[in-house]
């Protein structure tokens, strides 16, 4: 059973930097593509971007190009958001998410398992 939780929301600044961890346990990730969503309040649910976990492999979003870094680390399982100058139009619930495909993706439809989701508040 895939079990992604995240961690590291908060209350920032515009500005400001946050690091969002989604720790992935119950499978073999090396085939796998994760990937990060958010939905802000009464908002569908967005990409935000996206890692192959085999060739590191990223994509983003036009709206967080450049501002935001998805890494991961092999040993601790575990995919990072690395979020910079932060906007108060980022302010959602953030999603980890998990295909069994390397391919990137950008649609919901496209992962199987789910986190619960950290809460992000970017003030101005």
């Amino acid at each position: 059973q895939v079990h992604l939780v995240e961690s590291g929301g908060g209350l920032v600044k515009a500005g400001d930097s946050l690091r969002l961890s989604c720790a992935a346990s119950g499978r073999t990730f090396s085939s796998y593509a994760m990937g990060w969503f958010r939905q802000a309040p009464g908002k569908e649910r967005e990409f935000v971007g996206v890692i192959s976990w085999s060739s590191g492999t990223t994509a983003y979003a036009d709206s967080v190009k450049g501002r935001f870094t998805i890494s991961r680390d092999n040993a601790e399982n575990t995919v990072y958001l690395q979020m910079n100058s932060l906007h108060p139009e980022d302010t959602a619930v953030y999603y980890c998410a998990a295909k069994p495909s390397p391919v990137l993706a950008g649609r919901p439809s496209n992962y199987d398992y789910w986190g619960q989701g950290t809460h992000v508040t970017v003030s101005s």
